[in-house]
Formats: structure tokens, C-alpha cells, sequence
């Protein structure tokens, strides 16, 4: 058997793919592809398109920690979440808008991210990421799990009823993630791809 052939087996994230000979190497390799997930997930959350009416801005936030979930798997990508999440309430400010604490009305969509991260990875081992279809899947559901933080989270911390957060904190945002989802059924499938060759 190649080692192409091998190197894509199911049970396996992308990040499985980068090697690692020695117990203490694959450590060093999961801590830092860890820490570089909440990392970017903090820089992408610094691309700020404010919405009219509402108190959530469009970010590149939402679109990295769905991938950093897809390529880590479940346990990687909520450990980088949650180190992303820790740091931020903490106080360093890289929530949307340079942001941090848990104060912010769209502290939920980084809570949904935790559990977002982990279930996208739990798929991505099953191979949810490995067609344009499933990847479209794995994106779709993976936003309605932030959703499904966040908007009742908005509508808790601003007092909004839940209608008036799904207009301010969801609706906006649907075609937005139209479009991330559509860079990740191109881009994971691909990445599997170029894996094989």
C-alpha cells in the first residue's frame, strides 16, 4: 500500500496528515496546530463588516473556527476554541471588533463555536469534508450550531425578544455564510485531494 493510500484512510482530519514519529513530536504538533487554530480564529474575527441594525458584525470568525474544526477533528478543534475563548475572556482583544470578556452581545456565537468546532470534527473524521456535498452539509449545520448559541445568547444579553434577535443576529448573515460554505466545499475537497497525489 502507497503511502498516499495510507495517509487518507477514514478516521482521519487533515491535520492527521502532517507527521509526527515520536509520541512527544505528535504532542508538539497538536499543540501547536492548537494554539495556530485560535490564532487565526482571532485574526479572521478582525475582518469586521458592521450590519445596519444590529449589534453583530460579519467576520471571517464564524468561517475559520468551522475549518479549524474540520482540519483539527473534534478533541484539536475544541481545545483551540476553547484556548481561543479562555484568552479572549481574559482579556485580550481579538473577539469581533477588537472585543473581549463576555460582555459583548455576540459572546454566544464564540460559545456556539466551541460546540460548532467539536461536531464538524467529529464529521470530518467520518469523512463529512472529503466531498463538495457533505463539505456543504458539515458548513450548513455547523453555522446553525453557532446559531443556535448565539441568537438566544444576543436576545438574553440586549433584552431583544427572540424574533428581533433572529432579524438582528441571524437573517443578516445568511448569505455570508451562503458564501463561506461555498469556500469550503471547494477548498476541504481539494485539500483530500491534493493529499492523494
Amino acid at each position: 500500500m502507497s503511502t498516499a493510500a495510507a495517509s487518507t484512510r477514514p478516521g482521519q482530519v487533515l491535520a492527521d496528515l502532517l507527521p509526527a514519529s515520536t509520541v512527544p513530536g505528535a504532542r508538539l504538533r497538536d499543540a501547536a496546530l492548537v494554539t495556530g487554530g485560535a490564532a487565526l480564529t482571532g485574526l479572521a474575527a478582525q475582518v469586521v463588516l458592521p450590519v445596519p441594525g444590529s449589534p453583530v458584525p460579519v467576520t471571517g470568525q464564524t468561517f475559520a473556527a468551522l475549518l479549524v474544526g474540520t482540519a483539527l477533528g473534534a478533541g484539536r478543534g475544541f481545545v483551540s476554541l476553547a484556548l481561543y475563548a479562555l484568552v479572549g475572556m481574559a482579556g485580550v482583544p481579538w473577539f469581533a471588533e477588537g472585543v473581549s470578556g463576555v460582555s459583548a452581545p455576540s459572546f454566544g456565537y464564540v460559545l456556539g463555536m466551541l460546540l460548532a468546532a467539536t461536531v464538524v470534527g467529529a464529521l470530518a473524521r467520518r469523512g463529512a469534508d472529503r466531498s463538495v456535498l457533505r463539505t456543504a452539509g458539515l458548513m450548513v449545520l455547523g453555522s446553525a450550531l453557532i446559531y443556535a448559541v448565539g441568537v438566544p445568547y444576543l436576545a438574553l444579553s440586549t433584552g431583544m425578544t427572540l424574533g428581533s434577535a433572529v432579524a438582528a443576529g441571524l437573517v443578516p448573515f445568511l448569505v455570508g455564510d451562503a458564501l463561506k460554505a461555498a469556500l469550503a466545499m471547494g477548498a476541504l475537497p481539494l485539500a483530500w485531494r491534493l493529499t492523494r497525489h
